[in-house]
């Protein structure tokens, strides 16, 4: 999240008086408020008292695209138990949650200083593809699933699969149908399994915009979209951005292929809930179709502008919906010739 150039801003009375209810916040006015920017699902402040700086996360019930795009605000309560559950099992790897407010469906959480952390997405842009980095997010991301597995507790707290839907597996699959008829059936079929494939706790949104690079390895943040759920989704997801980063910063396209391999391997090390060939083939057949979404779907990645460049994931995307593989180094392959044609 980036600090908004906007003129200084105060929150609404609810999320003051829901700060106060907390004991976090004694008078407002004695208090900086500054908005910050970077997700569109959210509206989010960072507050700075005398005794401690955190941000106010609140759930917005239209997403902030031009894409007529909603979703229920109570995600932030499965944002709070993901959260909550990871930093419990894997402490440091998520941010604490110091108050949840049910009514006004906001949280209250820990405000990650970027003097110590960086976002991996920035880090990324500037060339800095770290193999060592992807290995730590890809095993601390199978091991927050294995974690889950088979535990009725967190189960109970994930009962819903309809916000999932709504946020992820409609806009990025079957919006993208709309524009590519031909590939209807194959789209919607995998946002069909995604849905009924529910194994383990899944984040939902595992983009290197909403991974921190801590001195104790990665953190995950804006878990909006955690539930019961098929983990090569969070897989998948996270992959496809090495291969869009290819065409953002061609010079280390190298690196970013590296950096794909490297994660898939440490993530599927960790995979013990079922045979690790499963959930690579899924996260293979998965993978061609949230690729396609980021040019096609309802949030299509801002720094991917030529059509040229369009073309090229829409070929690799279409190559493997319509013919898929069981393993992710076949998608490599084809990528690479495709960014040298």
């Amino acid at each position: 999240m980036s600090h908004s150039n906007k003129a200084r801003q105060m929150p609404d009375e609810a999320l003051i008086n829901s700060m106060q209810m907390a004991g976090l916040l004694e008078e407002p006015a004695e208090a900086n408020f500054s908005i910050l920017t970077g997700g569109v699902a959210s509206e989010i402040w960072k507050v700075e008292t005398s005794k401690k700086s955190y941000c106010v996360k609140r759930a917005l019930s239209k997403l902030n695209v031009e894409a007529e795009w909603y979703a229920p605000i109570e995600r932030n309560s499965f944002e709070v138990a993901w959260c909550r559950f990871v930093e419990k099992n894997l402490p440091g790897s998520a941010p604490h949650i110091f108050y949840h407010d049910e009514k006004n469906m906001l949280c209250c959480m820990e405000f990650l200083d970027p003097i110590h952390y960086s976002l991996w997405k920035n880090e990324l842009r500037d060339g800095r593809g770290d193999p060592s980095q992807a290995k730590n997010v890809g095993q601390k991301l199978g091991r927050i699933h294995a974690l889950s597995s088979d535990n009725k507790s967190i189960q109970s707290e994930f009962p819903r699969q309809d916000i999932f839907y709504a946020i992820r597996l409609e806009p990025y699959l079957e919006a993208t149908a709309s524009k590519h008829p031909h590939l209807r059936e194959v789209l919607f079929s995998l946002s069909k399994r995604t849905s009924n494939t529910r194994p383990v706790m899944i984040h939902g949104d595992t983009s290197p915009k909403n991974i921190m690079i801590g001195p104790n390895g990665p953190v995950f943040i804006d878990a909006e979209c955690a539930c019961m759920g098929d983990p090569a989704f969070d897989l998948a997801f996270c992959l496809k951005h090495f291969l869009l980063k290819c065409l953002w910063i061609p010079r280390e396209s190298e690196k970013f292929l590296n950096c794909f391999e490297v994660m898939a391997q440490s993530y599927l090390s960790e995979v013990s809930w079922e045979h690790p060939d499963a959930v690579e083939a899924r996260t293979a057949s998965l993978l061609p179709g949230l690729f396609l979404g980021r040019i096609d779907g309802k949030s299509p990645i801002e720094y991917i502008t030529k059509e040229s460049e369009k073309n090229k994931v829409r070929r690799c995307a279409t190559e493997f919906l319509l013919r898929p593989s069981n393993r992710l180094k076949d998608i490599i392959n084809y990528w690479k010739k495709e960014l040298n044609h």
